[in-house]
């Protein structure tokens, strides 16, 4: 069904959608953690769509998936988008229901509504701050979508992961706030970032300068002479009739039409789609057409007192035209004496970064001007100012990788492209419409369908050989003997387990030009330190013999690769930086590190070894894999591959544990700090009582 869902979008996917349709499908089916990522694209690159594709796969698979949104003009547009593309008069026939301010739960529709979510009647629900007041019970939630998540605060966001723990979370954002920046740079989060702009897109003129009627003029008459229509945006509704007499004395004749949050329920969206009719020519509002406002025919917009909004309200309103062919227009206009260091530094940023995809580079500025925030507080902004931004952020770093550990980062699926298909778990589709490659039980292994369908689950999200085999014993002492066709899918699964723990996402056969070949396995996150640390703790403290380990020129001394051989002693020698502040150097390894993993083609979309240059990544090689029958390649690899795999697996649950165990500490020492503070203050109490 979800191939047939895909075939309902009219457009053609950017690459970066197609980056982000992937790792979305990575979270929520080859992990058994649950996703929490962020999705950072500019205005109209096609964010939507990619929670569209997760709400549908949460739904087909029987579970109930809800889309927060901060404004009713929003909520409102994904609710006709929702319903258009899989509501109940489509092929796919999902109950979907809005939730929304006037809607709580002593009315009567909000009580309904209410109702049918708990019961489970309802597949999806679109909702605003309403989805977050108490008593809100889903009955089966599997996953939140948060649109827009600089307009909701720390403790709203927290409150639905808290309220319903386990759930995975898709985040939606142009412009993510300092916090969640810092949090996705710094590796805590996952991120995906869309900058492929769609076709025929033009980046929108912006100006920035004192309030002048006479500009005012200029940008309106420029616009209504082209046949269009403008916004015109105040920080606050008091503001609205002075600017709508100023509009007026310069156009008598002009019709106005005004939007803002304190209109009757309902009022601002009407008010804004009589605009969107062509019915006015200037639509006057506050930030309520921030999100979710998209008319082809505006083009110029006219944001006043421009030093009383931040980077990300400011951007979010300039993304509100040019969203066409045609050139779009900003004009951000402000106050001399209003202005503020912060207040310049943000209308600077929006001049300087006008082009198409620039969205992450504006957070980047705000974060630079505004600090990080708390990671584990409510602050979502600030800290980093006190230490400065480039040596927080080394800080950050140095202390994530000394809780990782053995760092090695592992990659959730592993595309192998072996000849006859041997090893993949790439699931594709025959022409009977039966799903090939997928891990499946046989029936008559076990025969109840719903418990069948779990454990296939189970054993495919399995992190660990080690995980595997306490599995499948499992199975043996319920359902007896394993059939040969199941163990022979279990070794698949096996080497699965042991390519994603050793960072391995791409398996193929490379021909040497002599006849024979060799099988590549490409890992990106894979450095000299991780396979010298590994090899510490392998018999004789050397590689397992048959894999050597290439590491390409950039982390030499040389202008060549590195080999180092399986069944020899690694040599870091010619590895280590030259320099003398070689933690300086490490780093910079680091950031090309971060660049490379988003340079990685989509393992997804990679059908043929020959379409990657391998010999750009560090990977794992084993020599003369042509001699090695079909039917034993799986084995083969497994052979060499199992030694290293659960060394890391061992570390890094060692790590866990360290970790877990710091934790508990670290808590037990809190509450004795506060439990003393508590009892001086009482102390300090009584010793003014009078005797």
């Amino acid at each position: 069904m979800m191939r047939e869902f895909e075939k309902t979008f009219i457009y053609e996917p950017t690459p970066d959608q197609y980056k982000c349709f992937e790792a979305a499908e990575n979270d929520m089916v080859w992990r058994n953690r649950p996703m929490d990522r962020l999705v950072c694209g500019d205005v109209g690159f096609g964010k939507t769509e990619v929670a569209l594709r997760a709400l549908f796969r949460c739904v087909v698979n029987g579970r109930q998936g809800a889309l927060l949104s901060p404004t009713g003009v929003l909520a409102a547009q994904h609710m006709k988008t929702v319903i258009r593309r899989m509501g109940p008069d489509t092929e796919f026939g999902f109950n979907i229901a809005v939730l929304r301010g006037g809607m709580g739960k002593n009315t009567k529709v909000g009580k309904a509504i209410r109702e049918q979510i708990s019961a489970g009647e309802i597949d999806i629900i679109i909702g605003t701050h309403a989805l977050l007041s108490s008593g809100m019970e889903f009955k089966d939630l599997g996953l939140l979508v948060v649109d827009e998540e600089q307009r909701f605060g720390v403790k709203q966001k927290e409150r639905l992961k808290l309220i319903c723990s386990g759930i995975d979370v898709l985040t939606l954002s142009a412009t993510p706030i300092p916090r969640t920046l810092q949090m996705s740079l710094s590796g805590i989060r996952d991120t995906s970032t869309i900058r492929s702009p769609p076709p025929m897109r033009k980046p929108t003129i912006t100006f920035v300068q004192e309030f002048s009627k006479l500009f005012v003029k200029e940008a309106i008459s420029r616009e209504l002479a082209r046949g269009g229509q403008c916004f015109y945006v105040v920080p606050r509704i008091a503001q609205l009739e002075e600017a709508q007499n100023i509009i007026l004395e310069l156009f008598p004749d002009i019709r106005i039409i005004q939007a803002h949050g304190r209109m009757p329920r309902g009022g601002a969206e009407d008010n804004v789609a009589a605009f969107a009719e062509g019915d006015y020519d200037v639509l006057l509002a506050t930030t309520v057409i921030e999100n979710g406002v998209d008319i082809p025919s505006v083009n110029t917009i006219i944001i006043n007192n421009a030093q009383a909004f931040g980077m990300s309200t400011l951007y979010q309103l300039r993304g509100r035209v040019g969203r066409s062919s045609t050139q779009g227009y900003s004009y951000f206009l402000h106050k001399e004496d209003a202005i503020t260091e912060q207040s310049a530094m943000r209308l600077q940023a929006m001049a300087d970064l006008n082009e198409l995809g620039s969205g992450f580079d504006v957070a980047n500025r705000d974060l630079e001007i505004r600090g990080a925030g708390s990671l584990l507080g409510t602050e979502q902004s600030g800290m980093a100012a006190k230490v400065g931004f480039d040596l927080y952020m080394r800080m950050l770093k140095k202390s994530i990788r000394q809780l990782r550990g053995l760092d090695l980062p592992m990659v959730p699926r592993t595309n192998v492209l072996l000849p006859g298909d041997e090893g993949s778990l790439e699931i594709g589709e025959r022409t009977d419409g039966t799903a090939t490659h997928a891990f499946n039980i046989p029936k008559t292994f076990i025969a109840d369908e719903k418990e069948r369908s779990q454990q296939e689950g189970a054993a495919r999200l399995a992190e660990s050989t080690e995980q595997l085999v306490e599995m499948t014993n499992k199975w043996k002492d319920v359902y007896g003997p394993l059939p040969p066709n199941l163990q022979i899918a279990l070794k698949t699964l096996h080497l699965h387990a042991c390519t994603r723990t050793l960072g391995i996402d791409l398996v193929g056969f490379v021909d040497n030009g002599d006849g024979t070949n060799d099988c590549v396995l490409r890992s990106p996150g894979l450095r000299p330190r991780h396979w010298a640390h590994i090899s510490q703790f392998l018999p004789r403290k050397v590689p397992t013999k048959g894999l050597d380990a290439v590491f390409p020129s950039r982390f030499t001394k040389t202008d060549v690769d590195v080999v180092m051989q399986g069944g020899k002693k690694v040599d870091l020698s010619v590895l280590q930086p030259s320099h003398e502040d070689e933690e300086e150097e490490w780093d910079a390894l680091d950031d090309e590190e971060v660049e490379a993993m988003k340079e990685i083609s989509s393992a997804m979309f990679v059908k043929g070894i020959d379409e990657v240059d391998m010999e750009e990544y560090p990977r794992f090689v084993i020599r003369g894999m042509s001699n090695i029958k079909k039917g034993s390649r799986v084995d083969a690899l497994l052979k060499v591959l199992l030694p290293s795999s659960r060394i890391v697996n061992a570390k890094q649950s060692a790590d866990k544990e360290k970790a877990k165990l710091a934790a508990e500490i670290r808590e037990k020492r809190e509450a004795m700090k506060k439990q003393k503070k508590e009892q001086e203050a009482l102390t300090s109490r009584r010793s003014g009582y009078n005797l």
